[in-house]
């Protein structure tokens, strides 16, 4: 019995995409006057979209004022990447300058009485960000090549990631090794934090 070639490319895609960064969903309530902060781990030049919207309480009915949000998504060192000012949904997407922690915080103003705003998050990082039906649309092209095209793509990221975990690894080995060093040889601790400095800042 032969098992057809789409079908063996699909599950190599399911298998391989297990093993891929996932996009995150979810669903919170934010009270008035208070801040809620949702932070992915994204490295260098990883691609990331992201969308976000205020449910309506009253169904059919414009959206009240109580329920706008301010919405900031920033990098590792506090670098803007969207900023949204009393809004009820927006979106974002941008490939990451910097390897680290980006944070999207959604802040809801003051009120009297206060509300309590449910918002609806969906963040997606690495191949899972990509909307593979417009590459399909774009390029005419058949599911076979499609289905090789999410596949090489996958393969490259968990690559690209294997990296990354590795030289984060590495880092912060260095760093464990070196604060027993700057303990005992306090008057060179410049000279110890080159290699911290390179491992974080990348300097």
């Amino acid at each position: 019995m032969t098992v057809p070639i789409s079908n063996l490319v699909t599950n190599v895609v399911i298998i391989l995409g297990l093993f891929s960064k996932f996009g995150e969903s979810m669903r919170f309530d934010l009270t008035s006057g208070h801040t809620k902060c949702v932070s992915e781990d994204i490295n260098h030049n990883g691609m990331t979209v992201g969308k976000y919207g205020v449910v309506n309480p009253n169904e059919g009915y414009p959206l009240p004022d109580t329920h706008k949000l301010t919405v900031k998504v920033t990098s590792p060192y506090g670098n803007s990447y969207h900023q949204g000012d009393h809004v009820e949904s927006g979106n974002f997407a941008f490939t990451a300058a910097e390897a680290g922690d980006y944070t999207a915080c959604f802040w809801s103003p003051d009120h009297n009485p206060p509300a309590t705003v449910t918002v609806e998050f969906e963040w997606k990082t690495g191949v899972v960000s990509k909307d593979w039906t417009k590459v399909a649309k774009k390029g005419q092209v058949d599911m076979m090549e499609l289905e090789l095209k999410k596949l090489f793509d996958t393969v490259s990221s968990i690559h690209e990631e294997m990296f990354y975990l590795r030289e984060r690894k590495k880092c912060k080995s260095l760093i464990k090794q070196q604060i027993p060093e700057w303990r005992v040889l306090d008057s060179y601790r410049l000279l110890f934090a080159y290699p911290l400095l390179h491992c974080k800042y990348g300097i």
